[in-house]
């Protein structure tokens, strides 16, 4: 071998590099014409698809909200009753009938000052009792001195009427005695004015002591009587929020809480006249009209639809304290046959039925994309998914009603032409239905 030679082995390790390159290359090739050529079609059975149907579409337009009664009855507290402090109260949600006892407050203060006042009230209509003896045993006295001494007058006037056949010394002498014994009838009688007037008024100071004294004591009585609140009404209990700490702690009034006078505690409302109250969008606020169909749907119950109907509009847009800070219709809804079972406070939604397109096909809506802004459906066949251009007529959150397809039509549920497997040219793989 000369030394100029390649040796035999290297040469031959070179070609297998080359043999396994181009088996390589050549098995790319044949997986890029396989998985990447232009006509390639998306297999119909890996796709989810759905029916499309044939039948009455409701326009709807939904809105979120929560139960409200119409009617219901507050349970406040007391006026002009100081120091509530509950010390019993009816269960939140607790249904009551009328009559029913509600809350009570602590009254032992109230028996307390009671048993005082009654007592004050005893030791004042003693004293006027006794004022009023004294007062009579006084005027009797007044009156049998009065009545001695008229009798001593007339004997003086009688002693002077004697003047002609007395001396004219004795006839003075009895003159005067007349004289001072009319003086003291007259003193005698003002007197018995003084002492009238006296016991009057001191008659009637006690008697005044005595009707405070009573009227004190009734007030104490009409505020233990207002120590229990009961129900006028049937329904259900419903616990108001206690702003006695702000309205960033209010939590709902519990035993051992100070109620202010005249604050609401409570509420009964009364369950048959239970409303859905939504919040309806500005641009959908134009379609919706005054006693149009409402299907009512609640969350604790999704199993149950409750048809009613639109009952009030807000004729003005009202703010709300989300933050964002937006403004929205105010929207109420009734909810047909009333059920036991609800409550104040349920969140639901309302479908409100603004429109019915008579025998019209409908898809669920994540069947309906886009191409070049235009509506299409996927639709399976033998070769893949084909694009079918369609017109939307409706459109719900759930549901589209269009027209460019049969019923019982299965359409594709998601898009798997738009991943770039099917890269055909504009044209190819329509099939155009007439509208």
């Amino acid at each position: 071998m000369s030394g100029g030679a390649v040796p035999y082995p290297k040469v031959r390790r070179r070609r297998g590099g080359w043999l396994a390159g181009g088996f390589v290359l050549v098995l790319a090739g044949v997986l890029a014409f396989v998985f990447l050529r232009p006509g390639a079609a998306t297999p119909a059975a890996a796709v989810p698809t759905a029916t499309a149907r044939k039948g009455e579409f409701l326009v709807i337009i939904t809105c979120r909200g929560e139960l409200v009664a119409d009617r219901s009855v507050q349970i406040n507290a007391p006026l002009n009753v100081p120091n509530l402090q509950i010390v019993w109260l009816a269960q939140q949600g607790a249904p009551v009938k009328a009559g029913d006892p509600i809350v009570r407050f602590d009254a032992s203060a109230a028996e307390r000052q009671l048993k005082e006042q009654e007592a004050a009230l005893k030791q004042a209509q003693a004293s006027l009792d006794q004022a009023i003896a004294e007062g009579h045993i006084k005027a009797e006295q007044d009156k049998l001195e009065l009545a001695a001494m008229k009798q001593a007058a007339e004997k003086a006037r009688l002693e002077a009427s004697k003047k002609e056949i007395l001396s004219a010394i004795q006839g003075e002498e009895n003159r005067i005695d007349l004289g001072l014994a009319e003086e003291k009838v007259r003193v005698q009688q003002a007197t018995v004015e003084l002492n009238l007037a006296s016991s009057r008024s001191n008659i009637a100071s006690l008697e005044s002591q005595r009707n405070k004294a009573r009227d004190e004591a009734e007030l104490t009585r009409s505020r233990l009587a207002k120590m229990a609140l009961s129900t006028p009404a049937a329904g259900i209990v419903n616990l108001l929020m206690n702003h006695s700490q702000g309205w960033m702690n209010a939590k709902p009034f519990k035993v051992g809480d100070n109620v202010w006078p005249g604050s609401g505690i409570a509420e009964i409302p009364d369950l048959t006249s239970l409303r859905l109250k939504g919040k309806a969008e500005e641009i959908d606020r134009g379609r919706m009209l005054v006693a149009q169909p409402a299907r009512v749907l609640l969350d604790p119950f999704p199993e149950k639809t409750f048809m009613g109907q639109l009952e009030s509009i807000s004729p003005l847009a009202e703010a709300t304290f989300e933050w964002p800070p937006s403004r929205t219709f105010r929207v109420l809804a009734s909810l047909g046959a009333p059920d036991a079972r609800l409550r104040p406070g349920m969140n639901g939604r309302m479908d409100v039925v603004v429109d019915r397109i008579p025998d019209a096909i409908s898809v669920p809506a994540k069947a309906v994309f886009a191409r070049d802004g235009r509506p299409i459906v996927l639709v399976p066949g033998k070769d893949g998914l084909r694009r079918v251009r369609v017109e939307v007529l409706a459109r719900n959150p759930d549901e589209v009603a269009i027209r460019g397809i049969e019923a019982g039509t299965q359409v594709a549920l998601v898009d798997a032409l738009a991943s770039g497997q099917n890269k055909k040219s504009e044209g190819q793989g329509f099939e155009v239905k007439a509208r």
